[in-house]
């Protein structure tokens, strides 16, 4: 069998497009950015997000004294069995401690002992209620913790056991977002593989580097795995012929354009590597996406702009425009894994500047520019850079002056605008604590590499004036050829947005598009591992 290129081509823009974005609602100018913290253990019975047994208690405190064991144990049977398909939902089912209550509710005749497994039997409910709803693990976007608000896992306990319904209460648990239920299927999907193909080789790497057209002696083993990804059209398990090189290459190119590698068609060692991965390990990764999906807030309705980092793409929409609006969708550049990842938030993009002078953080200013500038006395010329004083003022300083200024504070660095400035021709501007922020760049050759965590923790945009006139929100005042005269050369000018655009910072390596493909991504900043380890799923 031949490896051949395929004629036709698989974008990944139109694969990765609006994965987020259409579900999720209802160079650098920072500093060095710290590395997320790692995702604490909450298996231990701690309930950091939510504290069961004084959700129970509340529970209690105005109803009846048992409200699983009243009339027999079915209802109680019925609470276990929910429980015990959390897993369904990416969560393991073990920390609600389903053994201990299956054999007491088996062995339990006391009327005192029956009083409190009802309540445990409550307070494992609350506890996965509440977890399916707002998430088990911490959220980033929570820092300030867990306030019960619109979702009341005791008033929707109450509200389904009145009812009948606890299967109802479940799914009104699960976040209301198309991407979570896609997901979830995927989920499930990927289990059924892993249980179908439990034994996942790796393809024999070819002998040299593969070219087009070559013969690779692994095309059978390739050709049978892309039928059961599903990237491949043919029945599963049949064997694979020599008729089926023609469409092989095509096969792999919307394999590679799902897992974010340079779309080639040829098996060279990074799609072999993504090939290599078994199912088991992809259906994790689709936990982890359902568990941060949990994690978010509600936002206001209005225009959003969302990042998801380890893809490189940025998606904007406005839910309230017309049914079948296109989706705004670009590449990004993020910030670098080895020192400066972006961090997780949901910021307010409040304002844009035309023509931003670039202020160097101190971190880059101590760490880079200095000792440039102690190297080569024309380096700040050279880079349209110039020294400005505390009162904001520019000063002329002479080398030996200005490096002593720089060291003890006295003056700072900043970058004039112009074609060298590292933002770009705009900024897009959304204060927070670690002065993170979205702008152009002034290196647009960086958007072709296939892994773009180039950053110091900002994001730089791909197209910066379209991003423009979809935040500034006005047809007539900035219509295309008004952000383009506005991103001339020319002095900064500010621009205040109508309103302020929620931008959000997500972190998924696995999901699931509006088309129902499964889109993985690498982990860059490895943070799948600790969030794994705090879901009990490693």
């Amino acid at each position: 069998m031949i490896v051949k290129q395929h004629a036709r081509k698989t974008s990944r823009a139109r694969l990765w497009a609006g994965a987020i974005l259409l579900s999720v609602i209802h160079a650098c100018a920072a500093g060095a950015v710290q590395p997320p913290a790692p995702v604490p253990d909450t298996r231990a019975g701690a309930d950091a997000a939510i504290d069961a047994r004084q959700l129970s208690a509340r529970l209690y405190a105005t109803g009846p004294a048992l409200l699983w064991l009243a009339d027999g144990p079915q209802r109680a049977r019925l609470a276990l069995r929910l429980l015990g398909k959390a897993d369904e939902h990416g969560l393991d089912p073990a920390p609600y401690g389903l053994e201990g209550l299956a054999h007491r509710l088996d062995t339990t005749r006391d009327p005192v002992a029956l009083a409190a497994l009802d309540r445990d039997i409550s307070t494992a409910m609350l506890r996965y209620l509440g977890e399916l709803h707002y998430g088990r693990a911490p959220s980033r976007y929570r820092p300030g913790g867990l306030a019960v608000g619109a979702f009341d896992p005791v008033a929707q306990l109450r509200q389904a056991l009145a009812e009948g319904n606890l299967d109802g209460a479940v799914e009104s648990a699960a976040p209301a977002i198309a991407l979570y239920g896609r997901t979830r299927e995927m989920l499930a999907h990927y289990r059924a593989l892993s249980a179908a193909a439990p034994d996942w080789a790796a393809l024999p790497p070819p002998g040299t580097a593969l070219r087009p057209g070559e013969a690779y002696a692994g095309a059978g083993l390739l050709c049978a795995r892309l039928r059961l990804l599903g990237d491949l059209d043919g029945a599963t398990g049949a064997p694979c012929t020599d008729a089926d090189g023609a469409a092989l290459a095509g096969a792999v190119r919307r394999f590679q354009a799902r897992h974010g590698l340079a779309q080639d068609g040829v098996p060279g060692p990074a799609t072999l590597a993504a090939l290599a991965v078994p199912p088991a390990r992809r259906a994790a990764q689709l936990a982890l996406t359902l568990e941060r999906l949990r994690w978010l807030p509600p936002l206001p309705r209005g225009r959003v702009i969302a990042v998801n980092v380890p893809t490189y793409r940025l998606w904007a929409f406005d839910p309230d425009a017309a049914p079948g609006a296109p989706v705004l969708e670009m590449p990004v550049i993020v910030g670098t894994a080895a020192r400066t990842p972006t961090p997780l938030f949901i910021g307010k993009m409040r304002y844009l500047e035309f023509n931003p002078y670039w202020n160097v953080p101190p971190s880059i200013q101590a760490g880079e520019i200095v000792p440039k500038l102690a190297g080569n006395p024309a380096y700040l010329r050279q880079n349209d850079m110039e020294l400005v004083g505390a009162d904001g003022k520019v000063r002329e300083l002479a080398l030996p002056d200005a490096l002593a200024g720089l060291r003890s504070g006295a003056v700072r660095v900043r970058q004039r605008p112009g074609p060298r400035n590292v933002l770009g021709e705009v900024k897009f501007a959304m204060p927070n604590p670690m002065n993170i922020y979205l702008h152009s760049t002034s290196s647009k050759e960086l958007f072709a590499r296939s892994r773009r965590d180039l950053s110091h923790g900002c994001i730089r945009v791909a197209h910066p004036a379209a991003l423009a006139q979809f935040v500034l929100a006005d047809a007539r005042r900035w219509d295309e050829a008004a952000v383009a005269q506005a991103m001339q050369p020319g002095p900064m000018r500010t621009v205040t947005l109508p309103r302020p655009v929620p931008v959000v910072l997500f972190y998924a390596t696995a999901l699931v598009d509006r088309h129902g493909l499964a889109l993985f991504a690498q982990d860059i900043y490895r943070q799948d591992p600790a969030l794994l380890e705090a879901l009990g799923l490693r």
